[in-house]
């Protein structure tokens, strides 16, 4: 190669790109133009130019594609949604496991902040704050009125790891008001809200989202009610809405033996991709119940129906709520993000669970529930409309509908007993709530000397907590209904107690007390006692 050559290569070559751009950039428009989408791209485009440019007022462009954007993506399906940067962080901390705060759980009463309880060994606990603790002011400046709401406080108490933050408190036993400077760490937020024994071989485990620390929870929940004895297992779903699609594999894979399909998704883009079942697995032999409800969706629909389909356990409870979509992440550079629907989820029968919905009709969609309910679906498994036309089999033969969520193998009605207007006005103006944490605050060192919530229990049990809390409803402006009220004694003293414990003692005495009367959860104890957690036989009689 002679010199001219080399002097001309370097400019050769960078010809040789140039075209490529534009020849890749010519066809891939052609494909557009032909596809129809390129008009519709230059025109929003070209709407925001001719705007920006010509408008009789200036108008910011950013915030007017920030309304565009849910506009765009409402038109889809209810499950695909714009997360604007300002929100995509605390949205996605409720999967990740953890966030950078302060270490409490808190209550607005009275348009303050108090501190329920101080999560052990956290930044809080560490300074020296305490339950019943009232937040007035932060960084010097006072924090009571109107403007104390949940979106704000958690705004001014979350933020970065290792970042200072000081807390004006009033104390009840302090004439004045205490000073404490918190440096924020590590808060994890667990989605296995508790798991405990019930009788010498059945083990409780309540499970309130799919995050990326749900599997090791669990796992750790499961290994700790096996210690203590337990061979059978109550999985609560009720009211978990979902989260990650791999904590629920990993959920089920626990309890399949080796080969077994748990789930399937499809999509236009997105070629069918099958899970199975690995077999390592360390309670294959285990029975199983899983509790569902109408709020139970998505992850929790995935679950139930590997176990449903496999005939590995019952599913007991009302029809599940129906999402069979998968949604992923997309972010844009400004720091937002698209979650887009990208494909279908499957069951192992072959059943796509998803409830019908009309593109861009989101309040039809969300009607959906309260529909169930006048048409009286929460009260008889016969109200359920079931297609026919989407019929499936189970492993064993049992028959399964598509469509339309989870059927429990089980179905058990909403509790009406003891529900009157009177127990309906004092939970709708969260006065059970209210009364719990106020006596729990003026009797605190008192309870907190009891080992446990069945001393507790029995404690309260003793005390005229209905006859203190008719009083103070009285004066919240619920007046007295003695006839109602007798009727409704076991479902607001249930809920008292149940209150007052987990102001005291957390989630692990709420929920059995709680639990003592809940039909659906006492028919799981009742299959398991009776073995009939698994196998599912076909054709026994439920």
């Amino acid at each position: 190669m002679n010199k001219k050559t080399w002097t001309w290569l370097p400019v050769i070559i960078v010809a040789a790109l140039i075209s490529g751009i534009y020849l890749g950039r010519y066809y891939y428009q052609s494909n557009l133009i032909k596809s129809g989408l390129f008009s519709s791209y230059g025109k929003i485009e070209r709407l925001l130019d001719i705007i920006n440019r010509q408008y009789v007022d200036t108008v910011s462009i950013k915030d007017l594609t920030e309304d565009i954007m849910p506009k765009i993506i409402g038109e889809l399906d209810p499950h695909s949604a714009y997360i604007p940067a300002k929100d995509l962080e605390s949205v996605n901390e409720e999967l990740e496991g953890s966030f950078g705060g302060i270490g409490v759980q808190f209550s607005i009463l009275k348009d303050s902040i108090t501190v329920v309880s101080v999560i052990s060994g956290g930044p809080s606990e560490k300074v020296g704050i305490l339950p019943g603790d009232r937040i007035i002011a932060v960084n010097d400046t006072a924090f009571v009125g109107k403007e104390v709401t949940n979106e704000n406080v958690l705004a001014k108490l979350r933020g970065k790891k290792g970042t200072k933050i000081k807390l004006g408190i009033k104390r009840a036993s302090s004439k004045t008001p205490l000073e404490f400077t918190v440096t924020r760490g590590e808060i994890p937020m667990n989605s296995v809200d508790v798991s405990f024994k019930i009788n010498d071989k059945t083990g409780y485990i309540k499970v309130s989202k799919f995050g990326r620390t749900t599997y090791d929870e669990f796992m750790n929940a499961l290994a700790k009610l096996r210690q203590e004895g337990a061979e059978k297992f109550i999985v609560d779903l009720r009211g978990n809405t979902g989260g990650y699609l791999d904590a629920t594999i990993n959920m089920v894979n626990e309890f399949l033996p080796k080969g077994q399909l748990i789930v399937y998704t499809e999509g236009k883009a997105f070629r069918k991709e099958e899970v199975f079942s690995n077999g390592t697995g360390a309670f294959q032999k285990n029975q199983v119940v899983v509790l569902m409800d109408e709020w139970s969706a998505s992850a929790s629909e995935i679950f139930a129906g590997a176990i449903q389909d496999n005939d590995r356990g019952l599913i007991i409870g009302r029809r599940s709520f129906g999402k069979g979509l998968v949604q992923q992440q997309i972010p844009f550079s400004d720091g937002s993000a698209i979650r887009l629907t990208i494909a279908r989820y499957y069951t192992p029968s072959g059943r796509s669970i998803q409830k019908g919905y009309e593109m861009g009709k989101t309040d039809d969609y969300s009607q959906d529930i309260m529909n169930r309910y006048l048409h009286g679906e929460f009260d008889s498994k016969d109200s359920i409309k079931q297609n026919t036309e989407l019929l499936y089999t189970t492993l064993n033969g049992r028959e399964v509908y598509g469509g339309g969520g989870i059927m429990p193998d089980i179905f058990v009605p909403r509790d009406t007993i003891g529900i009157t207007s009177y127990f309906n006005n004092v939970v709708n103006n969260g006065l059970l709530y209210q009364f719990a944490f106020q006596y729990s605050d003026e009797h605190r060192q008192k309870l907190e000397t009891f080992n446990g919530y069945q001393e507790l229990l029995k404690y309260m049990q003793q005390q005229p907590i209905l006859n203190e809390f008719v009083s103070y409803a009285a004066t919240q402006g619920v007046k007295p209904r003695p006839v109602y009220i007798n009727i409704s004694r076991r479902l607001i003293t249930d809920q008292l107690h149940a209150y007052i414990a987990r102001n005291i003692l957390g989630d692990d005495a709420f929920y059995p007390i709680i639990l003592a009367h809940d039909n659906t959860f006492l028919k799981a104890v009742e299959i398991l006692n009776e073995d009939k957690g698994f196998p599912v036989i076909p054709g026994e009689e439920q």
